[in-house]
């Protein structure tokens, strides 16, 4: 059985999870890549794949003819299951529940940044200048996350934590401990208005797509501030680009993109009131410890023909 990894990942992480599934798993032939593009002399006879969904291309999937799982190491499939190239009866398994503080984390720290305007002062760092300004505070601003599961159930008691007012915007209006007020998902535009901080955390489906556009961004305040550590295509970038130059949002931090590494002529990158972040959010230095024992019974299962009780099957 062959299993292929593709992993568009700094390389001591790529070989962290390939040294560790060839010693575990002998019997498997492993072999790694670094981008989509080197998939040819494996992909046709690989049955296992062990990825990213913004590491895939159509191409995988369509040369992917013996593929029978595919393991996100990441929450989002989107990338995998919103491929027409994707088969019916191929497996998707992803990882999730261990989000919760790297990306709440990211979140307050990219608010931080925001509200206290950091990258004027590494700039002017770098200038040696001494440059002073009133930044603004967390404390008494109101926050709304858009998309209410497990990561907004931790970041909401952060938030509070500083002293701000917590709205959530959901597909499933309900109660949530942590959260002052909660918002329909049709109900954005309203909710916005009132907001200082849009954070967004709900995942890519083709309800979402672009859903932030050019009339939510009209309708939040010129002092309100986006940070966008969900999945690019949320946000309709365009829009937020002229957003961002006309001065009708104040700023805007972004660790996601539609399309990833962000292209270096985008306009984002020399923008003063945007901060890029390479999609970081749930990424950390003990990530790879925490997927390895799930990864390991996965592989276990599948290898047994136990797929009835592998984790995390992605229902499609």
């Amino acid at each position: 059985m062959n299993l292929l990894i593709l992993l568009n990942l700094p390389e001591p992480v790529r070989l962290r999870y390939y040294n560790h599934i060839k010693t575990a798993f002998p019997e498997l032939t492993v072999n790694l890549v670094d981008h989509n593009t080197k998939v040819d002399p494996y992909i046709g006879t690989t049955d296992i794949l062990v990825t990213f969904g913004a590491h895939m291309a159509d191409h995988v999937l369509e040369k992917g003819r013996n593929l029978k799982w595919i393991q996100a190491l990441g929450t989002g499939v989107d990338g995998i299951v919103d491929r027409p190239t994707l088969r019916d009866g191929v497996l998707v398994t992803n990882f999730h529940g261990k989000h919760g503080p790297p990306m709440s984390e990211a979140t307050i720290a990219l608010m931080l940044a925001l509200s206290r305007n950091l990258p004027r002062s590494v700039r002017s760092q770098s200038q040696g200048k001494w440059d002073r300004f009133a930044p603004r505070l967390l404390h008494e601003k109101t926050v709304g996350i858009f998309g209410v599961g497990a990561i907004a159930k931790e970041l909401a008691p952060k938030c509070k934590a500083f002293g701000m007012r917590v709205a959530g915007i959901t597909s499933a209006k309900r109660e949530v401990p942590g959260f002052d007020c909660m918002y329909a998902r049709d109900e954005l535009e309203t909710a916005v208005k009132d907001l200082d901080f849009l954070v967004l955390l709900t995942p890519l489906t083709a309800e979402t797509r672009g859903i932030v556009n050019a009339g939510i961004l009209a309708a939040m305040k010129p002092t309100s501030y986006l940070v966008n550590v969900a999945r690019g295509g949320v946000v309709d970038e365009a829009a937020l680009v002229e957003a961002l130059k006309q001065g009708r949002i104040a700023g805007a931090a972004l660790d996601v993109f539609t399309r990833e590494p962000l292209p270096e002529d985008h306009p984002f990158w020399r923008m003063d009131n945007v901060i890029i972040t390479p999609h970081l959010g749930g990424f950390h230095v003990g990530y790879v410890d925490e997927a390895l024992p799930i990864l390991d019974d996965n592989i276990r299962r599948f290898v047994a023909g136990d797929l009835a009780n592998m984790h995390f099957v992605v229902r499609r």
